[in-house]
């Protein structure tokens, strides 16, 4: 691991080492995998990345990125990237696994340079597969860049058809690589018009970090619909972020989350901030207040934390009920069953203790193992539960399969009833945005009245947070949200024939063409 790649080719692969030939007779060097299996022990949404940009003049941007993305590993255990330039040349490593699978020392080392961008990614495409890696490298008379993103483009298919009739050339089909492109074809006029002109033509969902050899942009879409926020790094240095979690380990401090529409451009002369389009209206996915953001992360002005906590407290409020104890689902029901507990004022006990060791792996569990579902994941404390009245906690229910199998995992452990209760408003809805969510027609509370669904869990009731409540738990106002999944007002309007997998019914999708026929996949789910 740890080559160089300075030319065309973005997206690479860890493990055997292997030259091939390349468009144009470049010569490439290509690191083979085996693809990692994935055990999906549970039907929760998945966000498709976290976002990073480092500008340290006195120390190592790669050493600062790679502790960076640990932070943000919770919003993409699948693939990790950084590429750092020293102030000529942009080097880009990416692979398949977590943030200390890609990255070490050697590595680190091959990558010397005082600005960098890094990526974390979920696949929103099924298998898991190194064409889906970020961030994305492009080369071009202008220069080179690199681009991490964090959304979904809803026109990508009118973008690249726009781009190849006027004599653009893609490497790969991803959205990501169309942002990336408006950007090199626009940046020699400054990257105030060459952010403007993504937005201008861009509709979707897009937090982004920007890689030139000597500068760093970061940018919100006009409707904000994913985070970024900009911090301190000593004296001189900086840190762009999907989220402030990212700061505390290297150092940095909040300085001020990007409004939607806001770039920030870093360079040797300092930050500067422009305003790249003018928002219609700021729509924050709620739904990373409810489970995506980290709980010690705080966005629009609020303790994610504390938000969840006061989630619990309203959802107590809504839902009473006569029980025992409260049980939260590890990790994420942790802050609004405590909420919950001290409103109902009853007792906050653990239920069941998490495994966070077995979500990746390389080896693929039988069929009995695989029917033992949750309990791969989640383990009973049956001391805890016999006998025992239970209000389950937990953020959200998506096919409602997972919560099925949590519900049954109780009573077979003693509980004499489990009261479900859930701090995410029914979801009716697919994202389109940039998360991996069920089809509508997978979507538990899309196709089941709550009574129908109360009865699918096998639960003694069921009760979910209203969407008044979760809003005014963040305490901001109600129309500086995205509701979508929720509510069906979807902010950036989405075609009629766009679909969940529209964008990936483009020809490898994410997949970089010079890569190709030397890409292998050893093995084939």
């Amino acid at each position: 691991m740890g080559h160089d790649v300075i030319r065309s080719c973005p997206n690479v692969v860890c493990g055997l080492t292997g030259w091939v030939k390349g468009p144009g007779d470049l010569n490439k060097v290509v690191r083979y995998t085996m693809e990692v299996i994935d055990v999906e022990l549970d039907d929760s949404p998945k966000e498709e990345c976290g976002v990073l940009g480092v500008f340290s003049p006195d120390q190592s941007a790669a050493r600062v990125g790679f502790f960076a993305l640990f932070a943000l590993q919770h919003r993409g255990q699948e693939s990790a990237g950084l590429a750092v330039s020293d102030g000529e040349k942009v080097r880009l490593e990416v692979g398949m696994g977590l943030v200390n699978q890609v990255f070490d020392q050697e590595v680190l080392g091959r990558l010397p340079g005082h600005i960098a961008v890094g990526h974390t990614r979920y696949s929103t495409t099924g298998a898991s597969t190194i064409r889906n890696a970020q961030p994305v490298y492009c080369q071009s008379q202008v220069g080179e860049i690199a681009v991490a993103h964090n959304g979904n483009l809803i026109n990508a298919r009118e973008l690249r058809l726009e781009m190849e009739l006027d004599g653009e050339h893609f490497n790969g089909s991803s959205d990501s690589e169309i942002l990336a492109r408006i950007i090199v074809r626009n940046l020699h006029k400054g990257p105030e018009a060459a952010v403007a002109e993504v937005m201008k033509r861009a509709k979707g969902a897009y937090s982004v970090t920007v890689l030139t050899p000597k500068m760093l942009i970061g940018f919100r879409d006009p409707f904000g619909i994913r985070p970024l926020v900009v911090g301190r790094l000593g004296d001189e240095g900086y840190v762009i972020a999907s989220e402030t979690c990212a700061f505390n380990p290297v150092g940095a401090t909040p300085v001020v989350e990007l409004e939607a529409g806001e770039m920030v451009i870093i360079d040797s002369r300092g930050m500067r901030f422009a305003c790249a389009a003018k928002s219609p209206r700021k729509a924050m996915c709620l739904f990373e207040m409810i489970y995506f953001a980290r709980p010690d992360s705080v966005m629009y002005g609020t303790s994610i934390y504390t938000a969840r906590e006061r989630m619990g407290q309203q959802l107590a409020r809504e839902h009473p009920v006569d029980a025992d104890i409260v049980v939260p689902v590890p990790d994420s029901g942790f802050p609004a069953a405590l909420g919950y507990s001290q409103v109902s004022k009853i007792p906050f006990r653990e239920g069941m203790i998490k495994s966070r060791y077995i979500h990746r792996t390389f080896i693929q569990p039988d069929q009995r193992m695989r029917e033992l579902g949750v309990k791969m994941k989640l383990s009973p404390i049956v001391d805890h539960l016999k006998g025992q009245r239970v209000v389950l906690v937990d953020d959200s229910i998506v096919r409602g399969t997972t919560t099925k199998q949590i519900v049954k995992l109780l009573f077979d452990s003693g509980a004499m009833e489990v009261h479900v209760r859930i701090t995410a408003p029914p979801i009716k809805n697919p994202c389109f945005y940039g998360i991996d969510m069920a089809r509508k027609r997978e979507l538990a509370a899309a196709n089941l009245s709550i009574p129908e669904l109360c009865k699918y869990l096998g639960a003694t009731s069921l009760g979910y947070l209203s969407l008044e409540g979760a809003m005014s738990s963040v305490g901001r106002p109600h129309d500086t949200f995205c509701t979508a999944c929720f509510s069906g007002d979807y902010p950036v309007p989405v075609p009629d024939d766009i679909g969940k997998d529209s964008l990936e019914d483009l020809a490898d999708v994410g997949e970089i063409a010079a890569l190709n026929h030397a890409q292998l996949r050893l093995i084939e789910i």
